[in-house]
């Protein structure tokens, strides 16, 4: 008899009413006449026994009372849900994401790899095999907080195509979103304002990292950039990665994605206020909630600052002594000269050249220079390097020289005296010569020079 077979009722009534007091050998020969089991034999009878002969001629269900895989299946089904729900709320939902969310939910999570394996399997993700493995990862991370921020803006859309941007601040150590600042566009100010921010929660941090932007810190470039020369004040060293290496900033590159993973998920701002509270929101949900698979037991960013100790805050250095404003025979006290060439860059019009010159020898750890002259007539010789705006064009003063569009965006030596000023190219070509114009100009063209332009 096939075992998937049931047993024929007969077969079944003839054993609920097999006598007690049957011959020695009897049930062998039964079991094997009508090919069954002697523990069936005996199942039987104990069920006709205590639930009478009518139970024992009815076939039962061989089905087990517990199914592993039936139960994993179910788990699969949680494990997808899960997943699906941190998608549309704009979280990260990998494996290692999803197993964390479903023990903060007190639920039976299987482990990273099956959990892998369970999304390729119902087709909510795919294998991609040119990843590298985590254990090929090379991180470095600074050994307290504080001792450094990463700063990175990132570009994004409000209704309307309209676009805005948005800083990030972060602290190196623990990942913590320390301040985010919504602008109109990638600007000094806008840089400046999330800095000052952090710096107000979180106090003076010892090193702040950005890339080479004109907004964050172009000292690469030729020039001292407003960002570069507050957080200087303060005695912050200004650093910056290479250029075309955003890995150097990896951390704020990898925070913009959670950003942008969070906002494609909200309903689109209108304006900067409202994409400011977005940001805020996730801000919060990134520091308190989200654990970090980067840090040590994929805990959360403020954790992770709570367990270490903060880095020393950085000190400004002291400003040299300035010398005594000499006064005249009459007792008048001079007036300080005001008309020196602009800081690097043309970022700054004539202004307080003392000033200027202070800031020079707190550089070179020199005294400070006097001069004196109108504005577009200085009364002393200098040496200064700028760079050329993309308009080809240097702000001397208060007066525009055009050296050309061919010379937008490069670095140039200023070199006058009281009569002419000359620019040079950094291997020391003259580019063009001008007479100081009269006071007033704004703008001198490139034919008043009285050297050609060389090609």
């Amino acid at each position: 008899m096939n075992p998937n077979e049931p047993v024929d009722a007969r077969i079944r009534l003839a054993i609920a009413r097999w006598p007690d007091d049957a011959p020695r050998g009897s049930v062998t020969a039964f079991c094997a006449e009508h090919s069954i089991t002697r523990k069936f034999f005996y199942a039987i009878r104990a069920r006709a026994r205590d639930e009478g002969q009518a139970a024992a001629l009815e076939s039962r269900s061989r089905r087990p009372k517990s199914s592993p895989s039936r139960a994993f299946e179910a788990l699969k089904d949680d494990a997808v849900k899960v997943r699906a729900a941190m998608e549309s709320s704009g979280l990260d939902h990998g494996p290692i994401s999803v197993q964390d969310k479903m023990v903060s939910l007190g639920m039976d999570a299987p482990s990273v790899a099956s959990l892998a394996r369970i999304f390729r399997e119902r087709g909510v993700a795919r294998a991609d095999p040119r990843k590298k493995p985590r254990a090929a990862y090379r991180r470095f991370v600074y050994p307290a907080r504080n001792a450094c921020w990463q700063l990175d803006a990132t570009e994004y859309v409000l209704t309307g195509g309209r676009k805005c941007v948005i800083f990030q601040l972060q602290n190196d150590h623990s990942r913590l979103a320390i301040a985010t600042h919504v602008a109109g566009g990638e600007t000094s100010e806008a840089a400046l304002a999330v800095v000052k921010k952090g710096i107000r929660t979180y106090g003076v941090p010892q090193r702040l990292l950005t890339d080479n932007g004109m907004a964050l810190n172009p000292s690469r470039r030729g020039w001292e950039g407003q960002l570069v020369a507050y957080v200087s004040s303060l005695g912050v060293e200004a650093i910056s990665g290479k250029a075309n290496r955003p890995t150097t900033q990896g951390k704020n590159e990898r925070f913009h994605q959670t950003l942008f993973r969070w906002l494609d998920k909200q309903p689109m701002a209108q304006s900067h206020g409202e994409l400011q509270d977005q940001v805020e929101r996730i801000d919060l949900v990134y520091n308190t909630e989200r654990p970090n698979q980067a840090l040590p037991g994929r805990i959360t960013p403020q954790q992770a600052r709570s367990a270490t100790a903060i880095a020393e805050a950085s000190r400004p250095k002291p400003a040299p002594v300035l010398p005594p404003v000499p006064v005249s025979a009459q007792g008048h006290r001079a007036q300080r000269p005001t008309g020196l060439p602009p800081t690097q860059g043309g970022t700054r019009a004539a202004g307080d050249a003392h000033d200027l010159l202070l800031k020079e020898a707190q550089r070179e750890n020199t005294t400070p220079r006097k001069f004196s002259g109108s504005i577009a007539h200085p009364a002393a010789t200098g040496t200064r390097k700028m760079q050329v705006y993309p308009n080809g064009v240097v702000n001397i003063g208060r007066a525009l020289f055009s050296l050309t569009k061919r010379m937008g965006g490069r670095t140039v030596a200023v070199t006058w005296d009281r009569e002419s000023i000359v620019f040079a190219n950094t291997e020391g070509e003259v580019i063009a010569e001008y007479l100081w114009p009269p006071k007033g100009t704004a703008y001198v063209g490139i034919g008043k020079s009285r050297t050609r332009f060389r090609k």
